[in-house]
């Protein structure tokens, strides 16, 4: 794994619900120092009761200035201009950014320096702190977002493509599109905390208070309720079997459309990662039902592998990245398959299908995927060390060279 760096890296917000960022960020840090920069440039605010409210927390959290969420990672969230599209707005937000990340590295040991950003906008900090290394780590089509200015996106990327040693890239559509555009692309796919996760399978845990009332089964989810969750889709599997219960655990980000009144739709609202494999334990069905859009199709779902690694058997909508697995993955394409997924799912739970389920992410774990980060990255300084080493030895012969000309 790599060691003695400094990572800085350009983020969404650290208190938000965990993603792939915060796993291998916690697993660096055990060897490394992580500045993580709450990146908030990359969309203009509407007027609307959620962005006032997201204004309202990003004004406190910068406020309160660099914390210590861990040892080892320090979170800043520096004063920035949420006007992409502006010239001078992201020339002052590099200013900004610039003197909070210095002001962390005075007070850290002298170290080399890596910039990892999860953030394609980010291009114009690129080379301000004179690391060793730059690695974009693509997740998502940003510039499919609602609210992001697709010009300004995809520019910046192709400009960031052109500025990093090393991209990685969580889905096969991302990886075919980025790699046509860098010559140092790896396909990575997520990671999973088996460790917490399989105590779904190994441990008598307590069924949640939330779920004790509830009839059987349940059809679960997890994760950020945005734009790209199929509601419409949720409220018809609801009703094409009544006599379930269908549970939503995350922040909701859309409205809850025709689910709103629907008696066996549950909204439970966010739960920390320690909470889920108690909640996964008793999950008949864990539910990937993402719109048919180009985020979704660019997307690699963590939630597939958390399922299970839990145990549970996933019945998902049709994605690239999301490949039906017999006893263990259904991939449907409308209510009718999605609803025959579920039933085949429902019964293939028996306590052995669940464990050798949960043992099929055992070759997927953090410590894995991060270990093969950290060689990609060992090999991309190496190779840039043995360049600048050439480059030297040219520009000291070309010298010798010349003054033998001359004399």
């Amino acid at each position: 794994m790599i060691r003695d760096r400094i990572i800085i890296c350009f983020a969404s917000n650290w208190d938000y619900h965990p993603t792939s960022k915060h796993h291998v960020m916690r697993k660096l840090s055990e060897h490394n120092y992580v500045i993580w920069v709450n990146w908030h440039a990359s969309r203009r605010p509407r007027l609307g009761m959620a962005d006032l409210r997201t204004i309202g927390q990003k004004l406190r959290e910068i406020g309160r200035g660099a914390r210590q969420a861990t040892d080892r990672i320090i979170v800043i969230t520096p004063p920035q201009i949420p006007m992409p599209g502006s010239s001078l707005a992201r020339q002052l937000n590099v200013r900004l950014v610039c003197r909070a990340i210095r002001h962390v590295l005075a007070n850290l040991p002298s170290l080399p320096v890596q910039l990892w950003t999860f953030a394609p906008d980010m291009v114009d900090l690129v080379g301000r702190f004179n690391e060793e290394l730059v690695l974009y780590y693509c997740v998502d089509a940003f510039a499919e977002f609602p609210g992001y200015d697709r010009d300004v996106t995809e520019a910046c990327e192709r400009r960031l493509l052109a500025l990093s040693d090393v991209v990685l890239a969580t889905s096969p559509p991302l990886y075919e599109s980025r790699r046509r555009l860098h010559h140092n692309v790896h396909f990575v796919q997520h990671g999973v905390d088996h460790a917490r996760l399989s105590r779904a399978v190994k441990e008598p845990l307590q069924m949640p208070e939330p779920l004790r009332l509830l009839p059987r089964p349940i059809y679960g989810f997890v994760g950020i309720i945005g734009d790209w969750v199929d509601v419409e889709l949720i409220a018809a599997l609801a009703q094409r079997r009544p006599t379930g219960s269908v549970v939503l655990i995350g922040p909701e980000n859309t409205s809850r459309g025709s689910c709103a009144d629907l008696p066996n739709v549950h909204w439970l609202g966010p739960r920390s990662h320690a909470e889920l494999p108690a909640y996964l334990r008793y999950f008949d069905v864990g539910l990937i039902p993402f719109r048919q859009q180009p985020l979704t199709h660019n997307a690699n779902p963590i939630k597939l592998y958390e399922y299970l690694a839990a145990g549970v058997p996933v019945v998902s909508t049709n994605m690239p990245a999301v490949d039906p697995i017999p006893g263990s993955v259904w991939v449907a394409d409308d209510i009718e398959s999605l609803v025959a997924g579920c039933d085949e799912a429902i019964r293939c739970n028996s306590p052995e299908q669940r464990l050798h389920r949960s043992n099929l992410m055992l070759s997927e774990s953090w410590d894995a995927r991060v270990e093969q980060i950290s060689r990609l990255v060992d090999q991309a300084c190496d190779a840039g060390i043995a360049s600048a080493r050439i480059e030297s030895d040219n520009a000291e012969a070309e010298a010798v060279e010349h003054e033998a000309v001359a004399v």
